[in-house]
């Protein structure tokens, strides 16, 4: 019996978890991430004029994850009028720092156009942690006023 209430106990916090999926609150938030998986994984990736800029790809990465930390932080605090904090943290900067990780990983290891880079993992993580930055100082001026 207290296996199955520890199985309904994780399933139940699993659940919580996806909620977070919802596409009427996080369209944004889901729209970014879908972006990020594709662009990443696609086999080729057209010339630009911006390729003879240094280290452009690692720019790429950290808006990429910047901005997406970002618009995740910035739905959150729109949808909601009381704070969870550690489930925020968790997912928009454990989550995609980890999301980073997991795409190195398999950029590196199930691809053959594309490879996983450590000095991309760092853009990734840096850019999650200025998109949350970002979400600090728009917790600290709009959501504050806006909740009194």
């Amino acid at each position: 019996m207290s296996r199955n209430n520890h199985f309904f106990i994780s399933s139940s916090t699993f659940l919580s978890f996806l909620s977070f999926l919802s596409f009427k609150k996080y369209p944004f938030s889901l729209l970014c991430l879908a972006l990020i998986w594709i662009l990443s994984l696609i086999p080729f990736f057209p010339e630009t004029p911006l390729d003879g800029v240094d280290f452009i790809d690692k720019w790429t990465h950290l808006v990429m994850y910047g901005g997406t930390s970002a618009v995740i932080w910035s739905e959150y605090l729109r949808c909601h009028s009381v704070i969870n904090w550690s489930r925020l943290l968790w997912i928009a900067v454990a989550g995609m720092i980890v999301l980073g990780g997991v795409i190195e990983l398999i950029q590196g290891n199930c691809t053959t156009t594309r490879s996983g880079e450590w000095f991309d993992f760092i853009a990734d993580s840096v850019g999650v942690l200025l998109g949350a930055g970002f979400g600090l100082l728009l917790y600290a001026g709009w959501w504050k006023r806006a909740h009194r």
